[in-house]
């Protein structure tokens, strides 16, 4: 995808921590006001990438762009300001409360010549309402579920006010139940707020159900952009996952939805053993 007209891009990236390269020559290009999902099988570049797109990793070739500007030469609070990012591994310093925590996320809008403000105390309040945790502003983070603590961290990247947000893994080690609440609150973020999301998922179904705009990555490499429903079939699952499956229509949104070959059966089963007992006698 061509990066003119996004906001947030990398061309011909050569990713790597210290000797070992995750990725080479890797161009992509985030589509404004989408909500983008990278996904991918383990160790694929996916998460590299999304360091990379935040200057959390400087590539070892090739350019980030951010509004047109090569993001390592941007200063750091100009970027703090125009992307926000929820890292896989939050840790909230020990003894700090919900609201504190949302807090943190104003510092970029902080200086010697701009201190707290009534605006900023809306802001944390706006973003902690829209993300369900008002009535949790005085607990400790600490004390919190994971669901619950999701939803912080998610209100502190809000309260930043960025119009792009990244979050690496952002339902990791959550039930299913918090995976989709999480999932809701950045659908809403993106619909009712115009925000550019560009989240890592591990789960397939639930990146073609929430993604507007899918990107599928194997071996540090792009194999396929675009909408779920254009690009996600069997022979793409097959050649990203490695994984034979059938591609249906997801009976709630109509969206791809992945079925998993059925493992084939070896042996008897103890049911046919009985069975058969039963019609000998």
């Amino acid at each position: 995808m061509d990066g003119a007209g996004t906001r947030l891009s990398g061309s011909g990236l050569t990713l790597a921590y210290e000797r070992r390269t995750i990725a080479e020559d890797l161009t992509v290009a985030i589509p404004d006001d989408s909500f983008t999902v990278v996904v991918g099988p383990n160790a694929c570049g996916k998460s590299t990438l999304l360091r990379a797109l935040s200057r959390m990793l400087k590539p070892a070739s090739g350019t980030v762009l951010l509004d047109g500007q090569d993001i390592s030469r941007t200063p750091a609070r100009k970027v703090a300001q125009t992307l926000g990012l929820l890292p896989q591994s939050s840790i909230a310093p020990d003894g700090i409360t919900v609201a504190d925590l949302v807090s943190r996320g104003r510092y970029p809008h902080q200086g010697l010549l701009r201190q707290w403000s009534k605006e900023d105390e809306r802001i944390v309040t706006e973003s902690m309402a829209s993300t369900g945790v008002a009535d949790l502003a005085d607990r400790l983070v600490d004390e919190l579920s994971g669901g619950q603590r999701q939803r912080v961290w998610i209100a502190m990247a809000l309260a930043q006010q960025t119009p792009l947000l990244l979050l690496d893994e952002p339902t990791t080690y959550l039930d299913i139940a918090h995976q989709i609440e999480v999932l809701d609150l950045c659908a809403r973020l993106h619909e009712e707020q115009g925000r550019t999301l560009v989240a890592v998922l591990h789960d397939l179904n639930q990146a073609a159900r929430y993604a507007t705009h899918l990107i599928a990555m194997r071996d540090g490499h792009v194999v396929a952009e675009g909408e779920p429903r254009e690009i996600v079939t069997a022979e793409l699952v097959e050649e990203v996952f490695r994984l034979p499956c059938q591609v249906i229509d997801d009976p709630e949104t109509g969206t791809p939805l992945v079925v998993p070959a059925a493992r084939r059966r070896t042996g008897t089963r103890p049911a046919d053993s009985a069975e058969r007992v039963t019609a000998s006698g």
